[in-house]
């Protein structure tokens, strides 16, 4: 078999193994390629969407069971062994990733892992999770609150909630990621606040995978499936963040998580 053409992505493929593919398997012209495959991955097939959807629901039942499930003086890491334990008595062939449980000052950082902190009164705990389903992730986030919720906390929760709803609704083929995160940008800004990580990303058979939504210059494409999660982070104090994944329709959006977002006291 004789290939007149062979790509290749610098990230992969080293040096030696260049000079091995042209002097030993005297293959004449290999061309420089960048992400040819997850550029085709982006847009999702019927099969896949399904296979999605259902990880998605697995998830959204998920969170349901944990929130009855939790109780003070509870760690972290108990919780989300209990959550990850949950996913895969429904169906779950695996944890899209290392769940997140982050209860109150944890919160405020957004790549929080579990740790021995015990719940307590007055908490805020972000909820971080997903799972797969035959290889397809699913990716959400809900912060809840323990016996109340403070005035600061209700106006930041509104502020992230107004946002990601507003995302929502732009969210169709030929919308502009990079308008959308100067969107939320913007408002938090006004507000006091500052976006500080990515709006979202890809979610496929990795749970972060293209597209990216952030300040790239990159329109939407229908059946793309990504996540919409602002967040605002109050170091050392607590954070919020509002996560659903999303498929991309050609006039308007699917939202394939959906767990309620109204506040959460428990």
């Amino acid at each position: 078999m004789f290939c007149e053409n062979v790509g290749f992505e610098e990230n992969y493929v080293t040096y030696a193994k260049y000079k091995e593919y042209m002097h030993i398997y005297k293959i004449n012209n290999l061309v420089e390629t960048e992400n040819i495959i997850e550029e085709q991955r982006m847009i999702k097939d019927d099969e896949e969407i399904q296979k999605i959807k259902k990880a998605c629901e697995i998830t959204d039942n998920s969170f349901e069971y944990i929130c009855k499930y939790i109780k003070k003086g509870m760690t972290e890491i108990q919780i989300a062994r209990e959550l990850e334990n949950h996913m895969y008595e429904l169906g779950a062939s695996d944890i899209a990733f290392e769940t997140i449980i982050a209860s109150g000052e944890n919160s405020s950082m957004p790549h929080a892992v579990p740790t021995n902190r015990k719940i307590e009164s007055n908490d805020v705990i972000l909820i971080d999770f997903g799972c797969k389903y035959k290889g397809y992730s699913s990716d959400m986030t809900r912060t809840i609150f323990v016996d109340g919720i403070t005035d600061s906390e209700k106006k930041i929760y509104n502020l992230v909630l107004t946002n990601q709803e507003k995302v929502l609704r732009q969210i169709r083929e030929d919308s502009n990621v990079r308008t959308l995160t100067m969107m939320v940008e913007s408002d938090f800004k006004i507000n006091g606040y500052t976006l500080d990580h990515a709006l979202g990303h890809g979610v496929g058979l990795e749970v972060h995978e293209m597209p990216y939504i952030g300040k790239k210059d990159f329109n939407l494409k229908e059946n793309m499936i990504i996540t919409n999660e602002p967040g605002i982070y109050i170091p050392g104090i607590f954070g919020i963040r509002i996560e659903d994944t999303v498929l991309v329709q050609k006039q308007t959006y699917q939202r394939l998580t959906k767990a309620s977002k109204e506040i959460r006291i428990i």
